[in-house]
């Protein structure tokens, strides 16, 4: 188990003050703001530390990964790519299915991590006009 530093605790407060999923950069920059000196190492850094520990979801958001602040149980991940728009989907509705089909091609599942990406209603409807 990792220690919690003062670092790591500023950047897990910032997360617990935030909605939605935010990169490394927006992390350092609200730190910053708020007058904590972390320097952006440190925070990617803790932020991988966090998401390794399954104290914060971690997506990859085109070129870079985005993080927040989650509950500490099985999920996956709808994800718009247009508005960055999230959907949590819980462990009954996949896990069933990627059992049957790890089952159904001869694979023991020992680990995995689903994220769905596509667009959003609203999103869908403003690319159709």
């Amino acid at each position: 188990m990792q220690r919690m530093t003062r670092q790591k605790a500023a950047v897990r407060s910032i997360l617990d003050e935030l909605d939605g999923f935010h990169s490394a950069q927006e992390i350092h920059e609200m730190l910053a703001e708020k007058g904590d000196r972390v320097g952006l190492a440190t925070v990617y850094r803790n932020l991988q530390q966090l998401a390794e520990s399954g104290d914060v979801d971690v997506l990859r958001m085109g070129d870079e990964h985005v993080y927040r602040a989650c509950e500490p149980h099985h999920h996956h991940h709808l994800l718009c790519r247009a508005c960055g728009r999230t959907a949590e989907l819980s462990e009954d509705e996949v896990d069933e299915w990627l059992r049957a089909v790890t089952t159904r091609h001869g694979f023991t599942m020992t680990n995995h991590s689903l994220e769905l990406v596509g667009l959003c209603t609203d999103c869908a409807k403003e690319s159709r006009t």
